[in-house]
């Protein structure tokens, strides 16, 4: 996938902390620590937002969705 630049607006504290992993070689430049935080964060969002909806569930339907088609898929297994 391609890449895009953009402009962002980021503290003076932040840039020193990104500055110093940087040197540290931890990161190759600032886009890279930035990038990686970024997807961090967006993975953190997505896997929470699943965790609250599966905590919605009550129990009787996790069952029903843990055995949704299962007496479909059981039929079709092959003899060992």
């Amino acid at each position: 996938m391609g890449k895009t630049k953009v402009a962002v607006t980021i503290d003076a504290v932040a840039i020193i902390k990104i500055d110093r992993l940087v040197k540290a070689k931890v990161f190759a430049n600032r886009s890279q620590v930035i990038q990686e935080a970024l997807y961090e964060k967006i993975e953190r969002i997505e896997h929470s937002r699943l965790a609250e909806e599966c905590a919605k569930l009550d129990a009787v339907e996790k069952r029903q969705l843990s055995e949704e088609g299962i007496n479909e898929e059981i039929e079709t297994w092959p003899e060992y």
